[in-house]
């Protein structure tokens, strides 16, 4: 119910003019896309509505935080919880954003939307290749199909299996953090294969995407957002929080990230996301979430 949603109303106008979706990926081997999953990936996309410029944060799964019940915990455990509108809450609740759309997808769906468009274009190193053909054995497995390994490093294309296991991999330098940086960078290269794509083909993707997401739009949106796909640009991405302010350790017995200055954390996410925020502060719900994980972290 988007009456149930905090979204923050009031904040300041920095954000007018930005239309912010919550992007989740949950690691389901089945059709389920609710609550009992775990957010594998937490994305805010900030789509400029002037430029159509669009900017990408990961929140990092593990970052410990208010679940959105005032509850502490992974961030990741909102979703699981409360489906997507604790997982919404959360976001709002402990960054101060406005959120009430938002997108889950599952493996099958990420796959499938890659291989209606035809593939994606992917810089494939050394370090990554023999992780990316170890997860299409899993990957394949759990959606039932096939898989072709990759041979070779470099530019180049892959299929649907291929691109979510590059997602997957997390083994390599920068672990989780690097992680997240494949998964933004797979959504570029989805952004610039449909950008080239005729309408057909489009339209294909379309009815491929909302047969297999969890979504608040409706399919008249997404169809209107892919056939206005040309007009929109990934600016910079990021990762929250961000690495100045970025710890890990153990909470409760958990290994998690936290950030050592949430509310700094915060105003720096702002202005990444809106430039000039003008005379904007976080707000006292940061100031006190902020509090408690310092309390709860001593970090």
């Amino acid at each position: 119910n988007a009456s149930d949603i905090a979204t923050n109303e009031g904040l300041g106008g920095h954000m007018s003019g930005y239309r912010n979706v919550a992007l989740f990926g949950v690691d389901a081997r089945d059709k389920s896309l609710g609550k009992g999953n775990r957010t594998d990936t937490i994305i805010v996309a900030s789509i400029n509505e002037t430029t159509k410029e669009v900017k990408l944060v990961s929140v990092y799964r593990d970052t410990y935080l208010n679940i959105g019940n005032d509850s502490y915990n992974k961030a990741n455990s909102a979703y699981a919880k409360g489906g997507p509108l604790q997982a919404i809450n959360m976001l709002n609740m402990n960054l101060d954003l406005n959120i009430t759309d938002y997108v889950t997808v599952g493996w099958a769906g990420v796959a499938d939307t890659i291989d209606a468009l035809g593939g994606v274009e992917i810089d494939v190193d050394e370090s990554e290749i023999n992780h990316l053909n170890n997860y299409q054995v899993e990957t394949s497995k759990s959606l039932g199909k096939s898989y072709n390994k990759v041979t070779s490093t470099g530019l180049q294309t892959l299929d649907g299996i291929q691109a979510v296991s590059y997602c997957r991999i997390r083994y390599t330098a920068g672990d989780d953090f690097k992680r997240t940086e494949r998964q933004r960078e797979v959504i570029q290269a989805i952004l610039d294969k449909a950008k080239k794509a005729n309408i057909a083909t489009l339209n294909k993707a379309a009815n491929t995407i909302f047969e297999e997401i969890s979504t608040s739009m409706t399919f008249t949106e997404i169809t209107e957002l892919l056939t206005d796909v040309a007009s929109y640009s990934i600016g910079e991405t990021d990762g929250f929080p961000a690495e100045q302010y970025r710890a890990t350790g153990d909470v409760h017995g958990a290994s998690c990230v936290m950030s050592t200055d949430l509310t700094a954390d915060v105003l720096s996410l702002h202005q990444f996301l809106f430039g000039d925020v003008g005379d904007y502060q976080p707000s006292s719900e940061v100031q006190s979430i902020a509090a408690k994980v310092h309390s709860d972290t001593g970090k």
